[in-house]
């Protein structure tokens, strides 16, 4: 399903020359005694998850795309990052579902402009939310729920506001679990043993995923498979821990940042969702490599230049979804003032392709950057989640190859610390 491939790679070790290592930490993480082992559950949730909850989760998104014009996501980082790549990845940014109900993301941000906007824009629209948060006290999402929830409240009456307001959040405790339960929202649970990086495939993601009409069983079988495929220490047999272990080695070379390229423009929120995920686990301690992220050709107009010519730090991952959701066929002009004809006939995918290879010759040959290749089918649902448990996997054993704890992330809680002092919390 996923092919790794390291030939324009530059690795000066063998990647099977680790497989002692890798043997050992992928026991922990089987067994869930690696570091950080109370954050584990996403490695076999595809299965144990409820399957009563889930069969909710497709009762409840069919209300909601009966019900609303907007359906709002209030969440900030994991909250909000995997559900936004898997619905723009899947079905792109203009796709037939875009506006069945039209999803609008908030509460990720404290930009007053953007919340002022959202807040014009839904005044004569029919509104739903999902406010996703484990302990109801992160500041983005509590700012901006608070003035959604008076929103609905104002427009609706409290009654059916409660109908109106699907809360996401700890099972048992909690600012937003008490709030939900005071009020009477639908609530759905964020399990106890997976962080938010990690929560894509759990209630977190789900729902918005399949409010946006995706199909999260074969979201979910795609995780399935993944699991099955990468139950395996061996290195010539796994891709998600030779990539982790590439990584190792290229760090070792001297290349402490990691470009991760798409050519697709709707596969940029998934790298925003890579760079949570790799950034947070992994840069601990003085430790990590730096996740950068470019969608080409677009971004070759930017920082082609840098990655051609400038200082080598970086490697790429380059990201290659085989077949396209949609094509178009380039046509023939019988006058050819623009000089493009020698392209009539031929798709777009066709031309996107041979711009990522004519850059992967450039960057590799002439330009000296590492690339590792990762190989998906499609931009399809199982493929996203057989993608993202890739990289779960992935980011798993890179991290813990450095002895650092994936799963936590104790040093967001220093700007916290001031941003409260400063805002005069108590």
């Amino acid at each position: 399903m996923i092919k790794l491939n390291t030939d324009h790679a530059f690795l000066n070790e063998d990647i099977a020359s680790y497989q002692g290592q890798v043997n050992e930490l992928h026991d922990a993480i089987m067994n869930k005694t690696a570091k950080g082992n109370d954050f584990l559950g996403w490695v076999d949730w595809c299965n144990n998850y409820d399957k009563d909850e889930f069969a909710r989760i497709r009762k409840d998104a069919a209300y909601v795309r009966e019900n609303c014009e907007v359906f709002l996501v209030c969440g900030i980082g994991g909250s909000y990052l995997g559900a936004r790549a898997a619905i723009e990845m899947i079905n792109g940014l203009y796709g037939k579902d875009k506006y069945k109900p039209e999803i609008i993301f908030c509460g990720n941000t404290f930009s007053s402009t953007y919340t002022k906007q959202v807040l014009d824009y839904i005044a004569d629209k029919e509104v739903m939310i999902n406010v996703i948060s484990k302990s109801g006290t992160t500041t983005e999402t509590s700012l901006a729920f608070r003035l959604f929830k008076q929103f609905i409240e104002k427009k609706y009456g409290k009654d059916e506001a409660k109908k109106r307001i699907i809360a996401t959040t700890d099972g048992t405790k909690g600012t937003l679990f008490d709030l939900a339960t005071k009020e009477g929202y639908t609530k759905y649970v964020i399990p106890n043993d997976i962080g938010g990086r990690f929560s894509v495939i759990t209630p977190v993601g789900l729902l918005p995923i399949a409010v946006a009409g995706i199909d999260i069983d074969a979201l979910m079988q795609g995780v399935t498979d993944a699991f099955n495929d990468f139950d395996t220490a061996d290195l010539s047999k796994n891709p998600a821990y030779a990539y982790a272990v590439a990584r190792r080695i290229l760090q070792n070379q001297g290349k402490n940042v990691e470009m991760f390229i798409t050519y697709d423009l709707q596969t940029t929120m998934l790298a925003e969702w890579w760079k949570q995920l790799f950034g947070e686990s992994e840069g601990k301690n003085g430790k990590g490599i730096f996740p950068a992220a470019g969608t080409f050709s677009t971004d070759l107009h930017s920082m082609g230049q840098f990655v051609q010519d400038g200082l080598k730090i970086v490697f790429e991952t380059l990201v290659l979804f085989k077949n396209p959701t949609e094509d178009v066929i380039f046509p023939e002009d019988a006058d050819n003032l623009d000089n493009m004809n020698y392209l009539a006939g031929k798709s777009l995918d066709w031309v996107n392709k041979m711009a990522m290879q004519g850059t992967l010759e450039a960057h590799e040959v002439e330009g000296n950057v590492p690339n590792l290749l990762i190989e998906v089918e499609d931009m399809s649902s199982h493929s996203f989640g057989y993608l993202v448990y890739f990289f779960f996997r992935a980011v798993a054993m890179s991290v813990l190859m450095l002895d650092e704890n994936p799963f936590d992330q104790p040093g967001v809680e220093v700007y916290k610390k001031n941003m409260f002092r400063l805002l005069g919390k108590k």
